[in-house]
């Protein structure tokens, strides 16, 4: 049972990978919500799309990695020129000329990208705990960052955000265990947690090598150039308590797109999951004025 299913449904296919996307409701802007993939997919935004799509046309995808899409499991997949071209497609697939480009963690270096260099398609970006390298991450996720290749043996907590450990028989399922509580510091996540924590072990672990590999995010001075090249309206709204992202992240990037920083008092990585009627309200605000 589903609060609000897609209008339409459907996948665009390049080079022989097939992308799933869903668009609900009408009504300009359109909203463009794009997940964290492949760690997760759609059904991330399942708090936020039953309500978006009764004012404006929503349209989402799982990503390549995750969901209904395709799972290639070389790194080049999954680098910068193709997951922007899989965006691109999807709003072509999906018949919306221009949208208010919606993403979380590292998906919002996506969103800006996508903002930058096809400011026809973007009208603004709502960057939901940007995961995007313009402040230093949290100390304790320096030494794992550079681990990652190593064979760590029995790693614990942010260790086990490891290559070779999630390769082991049960790592990438205790990884991805213990990130998510994380993520959710908020009492009363039992449910956010089950779903998010089936919606990542809906992936293999073999899929999100490749696409961590793959990604080549931007950093420093790249990744600063990035946000002052985003010439569109920017809200960036971040929890005060996320684990993956610091704050600072959130700063600062709505610092160099000139744009608007909500925090969340107490809110962890997820809002747009664990507190949708803040996150819901304040998305509906924003791309309400810029339609207006």
């Amino acid at each position: 049972m589903r609060a609000r299913y897609p209008d339409h449904e459907g996948f665009v296919d390049r080079d022989g990978v097939k992308v799933c996307y869903e668009v609900y409701g009408q009504g300009a802007p359109a909203a463009f919500l794009v997940p964290s993939y492949p760690i997760t997919h759609a059904r991330s935004w399942k708090g936020v799309i039953p309500f978006l799509s009764r004012h404006v046309t929503c349209v989402t995808t799982d990503g390549r990695g995750t969901g209904r899409s395709d799972r290639p499991h070389e790194s080049e997949s999954y680098g910068p020129e193709q997951v922007d071209a899989d965006l691109v497609a999807v709003l072509g697939a999906a018949g919306v000329g221009r949208s208010v480009v919606i993403a979380h963690c590292h998906a919002v270096a996506w969103a800006l990208r996508l903002a930058a260099d096809h400011p026809e398609l973007v009208t603004g970006v709502v960057a939901i705990s940007p995961g995007i390298a313009v402040a230093p991450g949290h100390d304790y996720t320096v030494e794992p960052e550079r681990c990652w290749p190593d064979d760590v043996g029995d790693p614990t907590e942010w260790g086990m955000r490891n290559r070779q450990f999630w390769r082991t028989d049960d790592g990438y399922r205790k990884w991805v265990e213990f990130f998510f509580d994380q993520q959710l510091p908020e009492p009363h996540s039992t449910k956010h947690y089950e779903d998010t924590v089936s919606w990542a072990l809906d992936t293999e672990p073999e899929a999100m090598i490749a696409e961590r590999e793959g990604r080549r995010a931007p950093t420093g001075s790249e990744a600063d150039e990035l946000c002052r090249r985003v010439q569109c309206p920017t809200l960036v709204i971040h929890g005060s308590d996320d684990r993956c992202q610091p704050l600072e992240r959130g700063r600062r990037v709505a610092e160099l797109t000139g744009g608007e920083l909500v925090v969340l008092d107490g809110a962890g990585h997820l809002p747009h999951g664990r507190d949708p009627v803040k996150v819901n309200r304040l998305i509906h605000c924003f791309v309400d004025e810029i339609g207006r």
